[in-house]
């Protein structure tokens, strides 16, 4: 893990996946001695699981809440449910006012809380490119508190968004934007999906005024059949106006970071997506601490040399769709 320093003098660690892989968190789980908080879209992995009853078991509160389902119906948390339920552990399904909630965080003795893009699943600690910042800052660890209680609680909760988090379902797709116009030199991108025409466009403006700006996807990879039209066919626009565009394939892409200027950086469960935006429970962090920042920009720059050059296919000629991609996983899926 990578440690640093915000400009406003908060500390933050930086997890990478695979790189890290579960051993960091479970570290961190072990580290535990008053409250864990969990808020989870997935979680399928026996170590992770292990380390919440190792914590129940030396009398640390463990609270969780998963996703029932996603938005195709898959159900993917019902067996960790019954387990940490057994265990005797105080587990809920997240709260019914998002049709999926996908973030993925984890509230540490209410001192420190992981925010990450990768699920607590085996494959996103081993086949995936994923981050996680585990952020020491009280106010921003305070909402991420406060945002758990509210949906465990099945109460409204209004974000402050003067702490350098990134919440949906109402404020992410104008948080995102003003990152992406802040960038004076270079804007790099590593996101699996794009579908939203605001976020298209400021992509876009981002380079005529000349802008450098580089996109890391991958390909039809993970992408229901719904958004490939969406997908496909941004990254065909964003071609057309000079963006340079590399598919990753040494591994899966599953991150959501955004890089301004090589100074600043935007980590978060959120796709580039309507929904993401709009409807579901998403939170992400903004970080500027020249260490955390400095890793992000090695590991992009890593990611897109052992990328290759991508044209999006027609959306419309579904012949073309599968060229060049990775085998299709069903449990691999950019919900």
């Amino acid at each position: 893990m990578t440690t640093g320093v915000t400009s406003l003098g908060h500390q933050q660690r930086l997890l990478v996946m695979p790189d890290d892989g579960a051993v960091a968190v479970v570290a961190l789980i072990d580290q535990a001695s008053g409250e864990l908080r969990l808020k989870q879209f997935k979680l399928q992995s026996e170590a992770i699981e292990a380390a919440l009853l190792r914590a129940k078991e030396r009398g640390v509160r463990v609270r969780v809440m998963l996703n029932p389902h996603t938005s195709g119906g898959d159900r993917w948390n019902d067996q960790a449910f019954d387990r940490l339920q057994g265990w005797g552990m105080e587990v809920a399904w997240t709260s019914e006012s998002f049709p999926v909630t996908h973030e993925k965080s984890i509230v540490f003795d209410n001192s420190a809380a992981l925010i990450a893009t990768f699920n607590l699943s085996d494959k996103y600690f081993t086949e995936t490119r994923d981050y996680g910042v585990v952020t020491y800052a009280q106010a921003a660890v305070d909402q991420v508190i406060a945002g758990f209680e509210a949906d465990w609680q099945r109460s409204f909760f209004a974000p402050d968004l003067s702490v350098g988090l990134v919440w949906s379902s109402a404020h992410s797709r104008g948080q995102m934007a003003r990152i992406i116009d802040s960038a004076q030199r270079t804007l790099w991108v590593q996101h699996p999906k794009f579908v939203d025409a605001v976020i298209l466009d400021r992509l876009i403006s981002a380079r005529e005024r000349g802008v450098k700006v580089r996109v890391l996807c991958g390909g039809k990879h993970g992408i229901s059949d719904w958004d490939i039209y969406d997908t496909f066919s941004s990254l065909r626009v964003l071609e057309r106006f000079g963006v340079k565009v590399r598919r990753q394939k040494h591994l899966k892409l599953h991150a959501k970071l955004i890089l301004v200027d090589g100074s600043a950086a935007q980590i978060g469960s959120m796709n580039i997506d309507r929904s993401a935006f709009d409807l579901r429970r998403e939170l992400g962090i903004e970080t500027d601490a020249p260490e955390v920042v400095a890793r992000c920009v090695e590991l992009f720059s890593y990611d897109w040399q052992q990328a290759e050059k991508y044209h999006a296919p027609d959306p419309l000629d579904p012949t073309l769709h599968e060229e060049g991609e990775l085998p299709p996983d069903p449990h691999f899926i950019h919900d």
